[in-house]
Protein backbone atom coordinates (compact mmCIF):
# COMPACT_ATOMS: atom_id res chain seq x y z
CA UNK A 1 0.00 0.00 0.00
CA UNK A 2 1.44 3.51 -0.97
CA UNK A 3 2.10 5.41 2.01
CA UNK A 4 -0.04 8.72 2.45
CA UNK A 5 2.23 11.91 1.48
CA UNK A 6 3.12 14.31 3.70
CA UNK A 7 0.63 17.45 4.30
CA UNK A 8 3.52 19.69 3.61
CA UNK A 9 6.07 18.98 1.88
CA UNK A 10 9.44 21.87 1.01
CA UNK A 11 11.98 20.76 -1.51
CA UNK A 12 15.05 22.93 -2.06
CA UNK A 13 12.88 26.44 -1.50
CA UNK A 14 14.83 29.63 -2.47
CA UNK A 15 13.37 33.14 -2.19
CA UNK A 16 15.38 36.45 -2.88
CA UNK A 17 15.01 39.99 -2.29
CA UNK A 18 16.91 41.79 -5.83
CA UNK A 19 20.02 40.15 -5.28
CA UNK A 20 20.04 38.54 -2.01
CA UNK A 21 18.95 34.93 -1.13
CA UNK A 22 16.77 35.33 1.90
CA UNK A 23 15.48 31.88 2.04
CA UNK A 24 18.23 29.84 0.51
CA UNK A 25 17.48 25.90 -0.19
CA UNK A 26 15.14 24.99 2.76
CA UNK A 27 13.38 21.27 3.01
CA UNK A 28 11.21 20.27 5.34
CA UNK A 29 8.27 18.08 5.84
CA UNK A 30 5.33 18.04 7.79
CA UNK A 31 3.03 14.79 7.97
CA UNK A 32 -0.43 14.94 9.07
CA UNK A 33 -1.12 15.24 12.64
CA UNK A 34 2.45 16.19 13.68
CA UNK A 35 3.45 19.56 14.76
CA UNK A 36 6.42 21.18 13.30
CA UNK A 37 8.14 24.15 14.84
CA UNK A 38 10.68 26.41 12.91
CA UNK A 39 12.55 28.48 15.11
CA UNK A 40 15.37 31.42 14.70
CA UNK A 41 15.97 35.19 15.12
CA UNK A 42 13.95 37.90 13.57
CA UNK A 43 14.89 38.00 9.67
CA UNK A 44 16.07 34.52 9.42
CA UNK A 45 13.40 33.22 6.63
CA UNK A 46 10.94 31.25 8.93
CA UNK A 47 7.93 33.92 8.50
CA UNK A 48 8.83 33.88 4.72
CA UNK A 49 8.92 30.80 4.41
CA UNK A 50 5.46 30.14 5.86
CA UNK A 51 4.54 33.20 3.76
CA UNK A 52 5.80 31.16 0.47
CA UNK A 53 3.43 27.92 1.41
CA UNK A 54 0.27 30.39 1.29
CA UNK A 55 1.25 32.20 -1.71
CA UNK A 56 2.01 35.50 0.11
CA UNK A 57 4.82 36.66 -0.40
CA UNK A 58 5.39 40.61 -0.53
CA UNK A 59 6.20 41.93 -4.21
CA UNK A 60 9.30 42.53 -3.03
CA UNK A 61 10.11 39.04 -2.63
CA UNK A 62 10.82 36.57 -5.70
CA UNK A 63 10.61 32.15 -5.72
CA UNK A 64 13.72 31.48 -6.94
CA UNK A 65 13.64 27.87 -6.93
CA UNK A 66 11.99 24.80 -5.52
CA UNK A 67 9.01 22.83 -5.10
CA UNK A 68 6.16 23.08 -2.54
CA UNK A 69 3.19 20.23 -2.16
CA UNK A 70 0.28 20.25 0.07
CA UNK A 71 -1.21 17.00 0.18
CA UNK A 72 0.65 15.81 -2.57
CA UNK A 73 -0.61 18.48 -4.50
CA UNK A 74 2.42 21.07 -5.79
CA UNK A 75 0.89 24.65 -5.55
CA UNK A 76 4.38 26.38 -6.91
CA UNK A 77 3.32 27.49 -9.82
CA UNK A 78 -0.51 27.10 -9.40
CA UNK A 79 -2.42 29.92 -11.09
CA UNK A 80 -3.96 32.70 -8.58
CA UNK A 81 -7.57 31.80 -8.84
CA UNK A 82 -6.75 28.00 -7.97
CA UNK A 83 -4.55 28.95 -5.14
CA UNK A 84 -7.29 31.07 -3.86
CA UNK A 85 -9.88 28.03 -3.45
CA UNK A 86 -6.70 25.93 -1.36
CA UNK A 87 -6.40 28.90 1.07
CA UNK A 88 -8.79 28.12 4.15
CA UNK A 89 -9.91 24.52 2.31
CA UNK A 90 -6.51 22.62 2.43
CA UNK A 91 -4.46 25.26 3.93
CA UNK A 92 -5.00 27.87 6.19
CA UNK A 93 -3.22 30.41 8.98
CA UNK A 94 -3.02 31.78 11.83
CA UNK A 95 -1.15 35.27 12.77
CA UNK A 96 0.51 36.55 15.60
CA UNK A 97 -1.83 40.07 15.96
CA UNK A 98 -5.07 38.34 15.95
CA UNK A 99 -6.92 41.84 16.47
CA UNK A 100 -5.49 43.53 13.74
CA UNK A 101 -5.68 40.36 11.54
CA UNK A 102 -9.67 39.72 11.94
CA UNK A 103 -12.00 42.01 10.09
CA UNK A 104 -13.40 45.00 12.89
CA UNK A 105 -16.50 45.70 11.02
CA UNK A 106 -17.69 41.78 10.85
CA UNK A 107 -18.84 39.92 13.59
CA UNK A 108 -17.29 36.88 14.72
CA UNK A 109 -19.90 34.79 13.12
CA UNK A 110 -19.75 35.89 10.01
CA UNK A 111 -15.96 35.75 9.68
CA UNK A 112 -15.92 32.35 10.19
CA UNK A 113 -18.84 31.51 8.20
CA UNK A 114 -16.70 33.48 5.37
CA UNK A 115 -14.02 30.32 5.71
CA UNK A 116 -16.72 27.77 4.32
CA UNK A 117 -17.69 29.97 1.70
CA UNK A 118 -21.10 29.83 3.41
CA UNK A 119 -23.87 32.98 4.86
CA UNK A 120 -23.93 32.86 8.62
CA UNK A 121 -27.74 32.39 8.42
CA UNK A 122 -26.36 28.78 6.95
CA UNK A 123 -23.47 27.96 8.82
CA UNK A 124 -24.59 29.10 12.05
CA UNK A 125 -24.63 25.44 13.71
CA UNK A 126 -21.46 24.56 12.08
CA UNK A 127 -19.92 28.15 13.60
CA UNK A 128 -21.26 27.75 16.65
CA UNK A 129 -19.95 24.57 17.54
CA UNK A 130 -16.56 25.29 16.03
CA UNK A 131 -16.20 28.32 18.78
CA UNK A 132 -17.54 25.28 21.42
CA UNK A 133 -14.59 23.09 20.42
CA UNK A 134 -11.71 25.94 20.56
CA UNK A 135 -13.38 26.81 24.06
CA UNK A 136 -15.00 30.01 23.95
CA UNK A 137 -17.40 30.16 26.41
CA UNK A 138 -20.90 31.18 25.54
CA UNK A 139 -20.48 30.53 21.82
CA UNK A 140 -23.96 31.50 20.39
CA UNK A 141 -23.63 35.22 21.97
CA UNK A 142 -20.18 35.57 20.51
CA UNK A 143 -21.33 34.54 17.07
CA UNK A 144 -22.69 37.95 16.81
CA UNK A 145 -20.21 39.96 18.93
CA UNK A 146 -17.14 42.25 17.02
CA UNK A 147 -13.99 41.58 17.77
CA UNK A 148 -13.51 44.63 19.61
CA UNK A 149 -15.60 43.18 22.52
CA UNK A 150 -13.06 40.52 22.64
CA UNK A 151 -9.68 39.63 24.37
CA UNK A 152 -6.87 39.12 22.65
CA UNK A 153 -7.37 35.25 23.62
CA UNK A 154 -10.75 35.13 22.45
CA UNK A 155 -9.57 36.65 19.13
CA UNK A 156 -6.99 34.54 19.09
CA UNK A 157 -9.53 31.24 19.18
CA UNK A 158 -11.61 32.90 16.75
CA UNK A 159 -8.68 32.98 14.22
CA UNK A 160 -8.26 29.62 15.25
CA UNK A 161 -11.73 28.99 14.82
CA UNK A 162 -11.33 30.78 11.47
CA UNK A 163 -8.58 28.68 10.06
CA UNK A 164 -9.69 25.23 11.22
CA UNK A 165 -13.44 25.17 10.48
CA UNK A 166 -12.65 23.87 6.86
CA UNK A 167 -10.33 20.84 8.22
CA UNK A 168 -7.54 21.67 5.71
CA UNK A 169 -4.68 19.29 5.74
CA UNK A 170 -2.32 22.27 6.82
CA UNK A 171 -2.28 25.21 9.32
CA UNK A 172 0.40 27.40 9.49
CA UNK A 173 0.86 29.51 12.93
CA UNK A 174 3.19 32.26 12.75
CA UNK A 175 3.86 33.63 15.90
CA UNK A 176 0.66 32.43 17.43
CA UNK A 177 0.96 33.31 21.29
CA UNK A 178 3.47 36.44 21.02
CA UNK A 179 0.95 39.11 21.81
CA UNK A 180 -0.45 37.23 25.01
CA UNK A 181 0.20 36.75 28.52
CA UNK A 182 1.93 33.55 29.83
CA UNK A 183 -1.74 31.93 31.00
CA UNK A 184 -2.95 32.48 27.92
CA UNK A 185 0.01 31.26 25.49
CA UNK A 186 -0.32 28.29 27.54
CA UNK A 187 -4.16 27.78 26.69
CA UNK A 188 -3.33 28.39 23.24
CA UNK A 189 -0.67 25.94 22.70
CA UNK A 190 -2.40 23.07 24.16
CA UNK A 191 -5.60 24.14 22.51
CA UNK A 192 -3.47 23.89 18.72
CA UNK A 193 -1.82 20.58 20.30
CA UNK A 194 -5.10 19.01 20.95
CA UNK A 195 -7.31 20.10 17.42
CA UNK A 196 -4.12 18.98 15.82
CA UNK A 197 -4.17 15.40 17.34
CA UNK A 198 -7.57 14.62 16.89
CA UNK A 199 -8.27 16.32 13.55
CA UNK A 200 -5.12 15.06 11.83
CA UNK A 201 -4.28 18.57 11.07
CA UNK A 202 -0.73 19.09 10.06
CA UNK A 203 1.17 22.36 12.51
CA UNK A 204 4.46 24.53 11.02
CA UNK A 205 4.81 26.64 14.06
CA UNK A 206 6.66 29.78 13.17
CA UNK A 207 8.56 31.02 16.58
CA UNK A 208 11.73 32.34 18.13
CA UNK A 209 10.54 31.13 21.41
CA UNK A 210 12.52 27.70 22.47
CA UNK A 211 10.18 27.29 25.34
CA UNK A 212 7.00 27.79 23.15
CA UNK A 213 8.76 24.66 20.98
CA UNK A 214 9.05 22.23 23.76
CA UNK A 215 5.58 23.06 24.88
CA UNK A 216 4.22 22.10 21.39
CA UNK A 217 6.35 20.52 18.64
CA UNK A 218 7.00 17.20 17.68
CA UNK A 219 9.98 18.57 15.65
CA UNK A 220 12.05 21.08 15.30
CA UNK A 221 14.01 22.64 12.08
CA UNK A 222 16.39 25.76 13.57
CA UNK A 223 16.98 28.57 10.74
CA UNK A 224 19.91 30.84 10.82
CA UNK A 225 20.42 33.39 7.93
CA UNK A 226 17.91 31.72 5.14
CA UNK A 227 19.62 28.10 5.77
CA UNK A 228 18.23 25.13 7.81
CA UNK A 229 21.38 24.71 10.68
CA UNK A 230 19.45 21.74 12.35
CA UNK A 231 16.42 19.47 12.52
CA UNK A 232 15.19 16.76 14.60
CA UNK A 233 12.80 15.37 17.59
CA UNK A 234 12.35 18.01 20.02
CA UNK A 235 13.49 16.07 23.13
CA UNK A 236 17.14 14.69 21.46
CA UNK A 237 17.65 18.12 19.87
CA UNK A 238 17.12 19.72 23.55
CA UNK A 239 18.69 17.01 25.47
CA UNK A 240 21.85 17.02 22.47
CA UNK A 241 22.45 19.95 20.22
CA UNK A 242 24.14 18.86 16.92
CA UNK A 243 24.85 22.53 15.83
CA UNK A 244 26.81 24.94 17.52
CA UNK A 245 23.93 27.43 16.85
CA UNK A 246 21.38 25.52 18.47
CA UNK A 247 23.53 24.80 21.75
CA UNK A 248 24.32 28.51 22.05
CA UNK A 249 20.54 29.10 21.56
CA UNK A 250 19.48 26.88 24.41
CA UNK A 251 22.41 28.09 26.19
CA UNK A 252 20.72 31.62 26.55
CA UNK A 253 17.67 30.20 27.84
CA UNK A 254 17.47 31.34 31.62
CA UNK A 255 16.69 28.16 34.12
CA UNK A 256 15.21 28.30 37.72
CA UNK A 257 18.36 26.76 38.89
CA UNK A 258 20.31 30.03 38.03
CA UNK A 259 21.90 32.44 40.35
CA UNK A 260 19.95 35.01 40.60
CA UNK A 261 21.48 38.43 38.79
CA UNK A 262 23.45 36.06 36.92
CA UNK A 263 24.81 37.09 33.45
CA UNK A 264 23.03 34.92 30.38
CA UNK A 265 24.94 33.33 27.52
CA UNK A 266 24.83 35.19 24.77
CA UNK A 267 25.91 34.51 21.36
CA UNK A 268 28.48 37.10 20.02
CA UNK A 269 28.44 38.80 17.13
CA UNK A 270 25.48 39.39 14.97
CA UNK A 271 23.94 37.95 11.80
CA UNK A 272 25.23 38.72 8.60
CA UNK A 273 22.80 40.80 6.25
CA UNK A 274 21.68 38.89 2.92
CA UNK A 275 23.82 40.99 0.91
CA UNK A 276 27.12 39.87 2.83
CA UNK A 277 26.59 36.62 2.89
CA UNK A 278 30.04 33.85 2.28
CA UNK A 279 30.18 30.88 0.37
CA UNK A 280 31.29 29.43 3.81
CA UNK A 281 28.60 28.35 6.63
CA UNK A 282 26.90 31.78 7.48
CA UNK A 283 27.10 30.85 11.36
CA UNK A 284 30.96 30.59 11.07
CA UNK A 285 31.99 34.20 12.10
CA UNK A 286 30.11 33.35 15.40
CA UNK A 287 30.84 30.15 15.85
CA UNK A 288 33.59 28.15 18.71
CA UNK A 289 34.14 25.48 16.64
CA UNK A 290 34.84 26.92 12.90
CA UNK A 291 37.95 26.87 11.03
CA UNK A 292 39.36 27.09 7.88
CA UNK A 293 36.93 24.96 5.95
CA UNK A 294 33.71 26.64 7.22
CA UNK A 295 34.37 30.14 5.92
CA UNK A 296 35.29 28.08 2.61
CA UNK A 297 32.13 25.56 2.02
CA UNK A 298 28.82 25.57 2.79
CA UNK A 299 28.14 22.28 4.93
CA UNK A 300 25.75 20.36 4.05
CA UNK A 301 22.56 19.29 5.85
CA UNK A 302 23.49 15.39 6.55
CA UNK A 303 21.78 12.91 8.52
CA UNK A 304 22.65 12.02 11.60
CA UNK A 305 20.77 9.41 12.37
CA UNK A 306 17.16 9.12 14.60
CA UNK A 307 15.45 11.68 12.66
CA UNK A 308 18.77 13.92 13.19
CA UNK A 309 20.51 16.05 10.45
CA UNK A 310 22.63 19.23 11.01
CA UNK A 311 24.44 21.54 8.77
CA UNK A 312 27.96 21.50 10.28
CA UNK A 313 30.81 19.85 9.73
CA UNK A 314 31.62 19.59 13.83
CA UNK A 315 28.69 17.81 14.48
CA UNK A 316 29.53 15.52 16.73
CA UNK A 317 31.69 17.60 19.05
CA UNK A 318 28.62 20.01 19.63
CA UNK A 319 27.44 19.68 23.21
Amino acid sequence: MTPAPPALEIEELSLSIAAARVVDGVSLAVAAGEVVAMVGESGCGKSLTAQAVMRLLPDAVRHQGGRIRVAGQDITALPDSAMRRLRGRALSMIFQEPQAALDPLATVGAQIAEALRLPLARARPAVRAMLEEVGLSDPERRIDQYPFELSGGMCQRVMIACALIARPALLLADEPTTALDVTIQAQILALLRRLAAERGTAVLLITHDMGVVADIADRVAVMYAGRIAETGPVGALFAAPRHPYTALLLAAIPRLADTPKSRLAVIEGRVPMPGAFGAGCRFAERCPLADARCTAQAPPLRDLGGGRHSACFHAERVG
